[in-house]
Formats: structure tokens, C-alpha cells, sequence
């Protein structure tokens, strides 16, 4: 018996140091291609760097020198013997090669050529970026540089959109209309109204002596003046007259230049596997028949006699189910968060140390926004059009939004220290919209849903995001119009139109990201269902959680395989000292 602890002791021994060389050759790529790529696009999503002095460069020259690195990396990634990696290098090795791959193909389809569309664009991100914390008197200083250099990002962004334009690689026309307005509200409103003044509105003085205040305030309402308005202006001149007038009247993804191709690297992109269209068409229209009978189980609990037609009529026309101001949404939305901070400790055993706040979309976009949107900080919730935000609806919003969504996983692994950079501050689609589907399915069982109208509501959203398997894929790849996504929403969910017509408009131009929520939920609802049939009354549901939440976030496979490990060392968790 000793002797083969022994032995065994031995071959861990051996397999460590033949490992060694290996990961530190793994670590040392992802270090530097990641600080790379942060110094190439000159900030990152997630604030945990200054507010830097310039915007990124986007010229032709730049693009191809990324597409080069970004080759040169993966050839040396292939070098890599992965055979001789740790455990916790490989599963580094396979979240960066997924990145890597999808940023060489992104490049190689030339995306950046395409850098508006009806969801978000590149003068739009100029909004969250002026909300980030400012905690230095530098992070001010740099912004006003930053807006400085707009006239020069704006001019090469333009000159991308007309590379674009002339190979047909535009967003389609029907979806870009009324996109002007918050063009519009910059190049011709008062500079001190425009996002880019926000952080000069409220300047903390133990951040900025009051000697400084007023200098910073007036440089920054004449750079607004002199720099960011009249690139504003020339921008809206070039949307009206020739962007958008010559944008394309197709709405396939595959009818884009090698459009087959680009839709399916999408896919990949997007849902983390390799699933043909055709394959995910069919789930859609199954899982949603599949909802469907369950959403009339739950109409009938609320004493409704008529069809399901009916009743989602009724829940769209009845004010009952409407607040009555912004403020009121705002508040409930809080309180449906407060409720669930008395819950978290039952269900997670880590929990993040970030709050977040909860803030009205920002007027100018609201009319074209989601309903709603979380991260690290912030859950986003729009407060337009108040007879199309559905009560019944708000709970799973909620849910999927902030906490335990995006503004609770998303902080976890930023605050995670033993993950690599590239992990922490990295955002995978199946996986966080997964997640924060999977919230809201989760909320069933952590009694978040008081009424019959709330249940429907969560079923209704679950619906929906299976119903995008079917429209996504009818759209790019089986000649889907406009109307006819619209009508099979409007049938098959509790959506308002409103809602089902900016939502459509979000699928047709950002091709396979509608279909990563519902693939990333069935895989975690799967590896979950997996985990308590092997476990059984081992199995330990802040455990899994925990578990789940300890990848940051990583391609589908990557999160079967972890589950599977956790199921091997009989569900326990990563922090034992917590269950």
C-alpha cells in the first residue's frame, strides 16, 4: 500500500513538472495578446481601468494588423502541447482558443465595416462610457481628451460604414429608420445636455478640488462645442443622405457576401456550438409548442375563460397590468430585487461584494432600446412608452437583469482573482444569457412568481426566447420578411408590439445572437437535471451554483465538462467552507 502512494506520488510529481513548461508558455500568450487587445480598443466594458485619453484606431491598416496577430497567436496557441497542460490551463486553453477563433473570423468577415445597426452603435457607446465611475481627477482630464479625438474616430468609423456600403455589408435599410435621434440629440442640443457633460455635472471634491471644477466644466462645454457636436452633424448628414437611403432592402444574413458562411460562424459566435439552422429551427418550433401548452395551463389558473389569443390580448390592453409612472416601474423593479437579497443566501454560497444601481434608459435611445438591460453596476430598465412595460412580466426581467443575472454573475467573475484577465473581463453569450435565462426559469422554485399573471409572464419570456430560435434562423436562413417574425411573436408571446417590433428589428441585424439564450439555459438546465439524477441527495443546489458561477464565462461545452467534474468529486463546490 505504500508503495503505490508512493508510486502514485511519483507520477504526480512527474506530471506537474512536465505540465510547468507548458503552462507557463499558455500564460505568458494570454497575458500578453490580452493586454494587447485592451491597448488596442482603449478601454474595456467592464470600468476596471482609468478613463483613457484616446479612442481606439479603426482605420484599414489597423484592422489588417489585428487580423495578423490575432493569426500569429493562434499559431502559437497550436504550438502549445496541450496533452502536457494542467487541469486548470486546459480549460484556460479551450476559452481562449473560442475567443481567438471567433476574433480571427469577425476580422476575416470584416464586421467592423458594419459598426451601426438598430441596436447599438459606435456613438451610442459613448453614453454607458460617460456613466462609468471617474475616480480621479486624471479620469476627467482624460475624457475631455477623449472628446478631442472624436472627430478623427468619427471620420475613420464613417469611412468603415462606406467600405461597407460599397460591398452590400449594411444593415438592412427597413431596420435603420428613426435610428437618427440620438445623432440628432447631440449635433443639435445644448452641449451641456449631452451625455459626453454628465460627469462634469457632478464632481465630487474630495476626487476634483473645487479650484479645479469650473476650469474642467467650461474646457469640457468647449470641446463639446468645438470637437464632438460638428462630428455629430457631419455624421447625421452622411445617415440621412447616403447611408441609410443606400443601406440594403435584403434581410438575410445569408444574402450578405458569403452570407452562408458569415451566418453560420455566427451561430458558433454566439451559441458556442455548431448547430446548422435547420437544426435550430426545429428545437425552436418544439419548445415552443412545448411552452405554449404550459403558458394556457397557467392562463386557466387565473380564471380566464377564453382562448389564449384572447388572453394575451387582454393582458395587453387592461392598464391594471401597467405602472403608472416611471418612478413606480423603477420602484417595483427595486423591491422585486430587494425581495430576492432575502433569498440569495439559500440558493448561492458566494456572493458578490459589487451592488448595483437601477436607472432609467436614457431617453434617446429608449424608443428603440430593449426593455431592459444589466451588468456590472447597473440594471437599465426602460421606462418608455409605460402601457407597453407589462407588470406581469417585470419579475423575470428583473431576474435576468440584476441579481441573480447579469448584475450578479458578471461581478462575480470580475471579482474572481484566480481567473486569468481574459476570463474576468470577457463576456461569452450562450453562457451569460444562458445564466440569466436560467434565472429566470429559477425563479419558480425560489418563489419569486406570487401570482398566476407572474407565472405566465416568466413563461411568456421563455417562450420568447425559444420563439428566437424560430424567427432568428427564419430570418437569415429561410426567407423570413419582417411582418412575418412579427406575427409568429405576436402570436406565440405575451410581448407588446412595440416591444415585438424593436425586437425583431435587434434579431435582423445582429444575425445568431438571438439564439444563445435558449441554448445556454437548456445546457445549464441539463447539466443541472444531469448533476441531481447522479448525485441524488448529495446533490447540493448552492453547490451547483456555485459551480456554475466559478467559470466566469466559457463556451457550452466547457460548462458540461466542468458540471461533469463536479459530479465526479461528488458535488462539491468550489468553496466548501460556503455549502
Amino acid at each position: 500500500m505504500r508503495v503505490g502512494v508512493f508510486t502514485a506520488l511519483l507520477l504526480a510529481i512527474s506530471v506537474c513538472a512536465d505540465a510547468a513548461p507548458a503552462d507557463a508558455q499558455l500564460k505568458a500568450l494570454y497575458d500578453s495578446e490580452w493586454a494587447w487587445r485592451m491597448a488596442q480598443f482603449a478601454d474595456d466594458e467592464n470600468n476596471t481601468r482609468p478613463v483613457p485619453d484616446h479612442l481606439p484606431s479603426v482605420t484599414p491598416a489597423a484592422q489588417i494588423e489585428r487580423l495578423r496577430t490575432w493569426r500569429s497567436v493562434m499559431t502559437k496557441l497550436n504550438g502549445i502541447p496541450g496533452g502536457l497542460l494542467s487541469l486548470k490551463e486546459q480549460v484556460n486553453a479551450q476559452v481562449f482558443r473560442f475567443q481567438i477563433a471567433n476574433l480571427i473570423a469577425d476580422q476575416e468577415f470584416r464586421l467592423y465595416e458594419m459598426p451601426a445597426n438598430s441596436d447599438s452603435s459606435f456613438w451610442t457607446d459613448f453614453d454607458d462610457r460617460a456613466r462609468r465611475p471617474f475616480r480621479t481627477l486624471a479620469d476627467y482630464r482624460n475624457w475631455i481628451a477623449q472628446m478631442r479625438d472624436i472627430p478623427r474616430y468619427f471620420r475613420e468609423q464613417m469611412d468603415e460604414m462606406r467600405a461597407g456600403e460599397a460591398r452590400g455589408f449594411t444593415p438592412p435599410r427597413v431596420t435603420l429608420q428613426g435610428r437618427d435621434g440620438a445623432i440628432a440629440a447631440v449635433a443639435n442640443g445644448r452641449p451641456e445636455d449631452t451625455p459626453f457633460y454628465a460627469p462634469f455635472k457632478d464632481m465630487p471634491s474630495a476626487v476634483v478640488p473645487s479650484v479645479d471644477q469650473g476650469k474642467l466644466r467650461a474646457e469640457a462645454l468647449k470641446t463639446i462645442r468645438e470637437a464632438v457636436q460638428p462630428s455629430y452633424r457631419s455624421l447625421l448628414k452622411y445617415w440621412r443622405d447616403d447611408y441609410v437611403p443606400h443601406a440594403r432592402t435584403t434581410l438575410a444574413a445569408e444574402a450578405l457576401p458569403n452570407g452562408k458562411a458569415y451566418y453560420r460562424q455566427q451561430i458558433i459566435e454566439y451559441a458556442t456550438v455548431d448547430r446548422s439552422p435547420e437544426a435550430i429551427h426545429k428545437l425552436g418550433l418544439a419548445e415552443v409548442a412545448s411552452l405554449r401548452a404550459q403558458m394556457i395551463a397557467v392562463m386557466r389558473q387565473t380564471g380566464f375563460a377564453g382562448d389564449l389569443p384572447a388572453f394575451l390580448k387582454y393582458l395587453r390592453s387592461d392598464p391594471k397590468f401597467t405602472a403608472k409612472s416611471p418612478q413606480d416601474l423603477l420602484n417595483r423593479a427595486a423591491w422585486i430585487a430587494k425581495e430576492f437579497d432575502g433569498k440569495a443566501a439559500l440558493y448561492f454560497g458566494l456572493l458578490p461584494r459589487a451592488r448595483f444601481a437601477i436607472r432609467p434608459v436614457p431617453a434617446d435611445q429608449a424608443p428603440f432600446y430593449t426593455s431592459g438591460r444589466g451588468g456590472p453596476g447597473v440594471f437599465l430598465l426602460n421606462t418608455y412608452d409605460l402601457p407597453h412595460r407589462p407588470l406581469y412580466n417585470l419579475t423575470a426581467l428583473t431576474l435576468h437583469e440584476s441579481a441573480p443575472g447579469h448584475a450578479f454573475q458578471m461581478p462575480l467573475a470580475l471579482e474572481d482573482k484566480s481567473l486569468p484577465a481574459f476570463r474576468r473581463n470577457s463576456y461569452i453569450s450562450a453562457y451569460g444569457e444562458g445564466w440569466a435565462l436560467y434565472c429566470e426559469w429559477l425563479g419558480q422554485e425560489m418563489g419569486m412568481y406570487h401570482t398566476a399573471y407572474d407565472r405566465f409572464g416568466m413563461l411568456g419570456y421563455q417562450i420568447w426566447r425559444a420563439a428566437r430560435l424560430v424567427v432568428d434562423t427564419g430570418i437569415h436562413s429561410q426567407g423570413w420578411s419582417r411582418a412575418q417574425a412579427i406575427q409568429f411573436l405576436h402570436d406565440n408571446t405575451a410581448l407588446p408590439d412595440h416591444e415585438i417590433e424593436t425586437e425583431v428589428d435587434r434579431y435582423i441585424t445582429w444575425p445568431g445572437q438571438a439564439v444563445s439564450y435558449y441554448m445556454g439555459e437548456l445546457a445549464i438546465r441539463a447539466a443541472r437535471t444531469k448533476a441531481q439524477k447522479t448525485l441524488g441527495a448529495k446533490f447540493n443546489i448552492r453547490a451547483f451554483h456555485d459551480a456554475v458561477l466559478s467559470l466566469g464565462s466559457v463556451p457550452l461545452p466547457v460548462l458540461t465538462q466542468h458540471i461533469d467534474r463536479f459530479i465526479a468529486d461528488e458535488g462539491r463546490g468550489p468553496y466548501p467552507d460556503l455549502e
